[in-house]
């Protein structure tokens, strides 16, 4: 799934690029031929490059993806070069929804949204769980007592 959202937004992205590239090339009338191309030259290398990228960068983020739930709440680590590591206690999550947009229905999954009290990181999602599997950490994660207080 990440693979082909990925692919559509570097897609979008490279659109955009070549429209922009032939506006240049066509407005730039009394630049130097050489010139004019070389827009054209660089979206023709970044075509493959953002393949690359589209292609290899999800599983490899993928793999670098832990959680861990536990009596007191939940452990998020991330990253393939920068890794972050988010702890939530069961005592700080306010609400939680499980998301699945049309890839994600289509493909069983789901993300994990996690929304706590402060500032700094008050919303927390996991992403590519699979869907019952969403919806268990949820149900975990909520308050199992009567009391709404604090």
């Amino acid at each position: 799934m990440n693979r082909i959202t990925s692919a559509i937004t570097f897609a979008v992205i490279l659109a955009g690029a070549l429209v922009t590239v032939l506006i240049f090339t066509l407005a730039a009338d009394e630049v130097p031929w050489w010139v004019r191309l070389a827009p054209f030259a660089l979206w023709l290398l970044a075509v493959p490059a953002s393949a690359l990228v589209a292609f290899f960068w999800p599983p490899r983020a993928y793999a670098h993806t832990f959680y861990r739930v536990d009596a007191g709440g939940i452990e998020i680590r991330h990253g393939v070069y920068w890794r972050i590591v988010l702890n939530v206690p069961k005592s700080r999550v306010q609400h939680i929804d499980v998301t699945q947009g049309p890839l994600e229905r289509r493909f069983e999954l789901g993300t994990l949204v996690i929304y706590t009290a402060g500032t700094d990181h008050a919303r927390v999602s996991l992403s590519g769980l699979e869907h019952g599997r969403a919806m268990a950490i949820r149900q975990h994660l909520l308050p199992s007592g009567t009391s709404d207080a604090v």
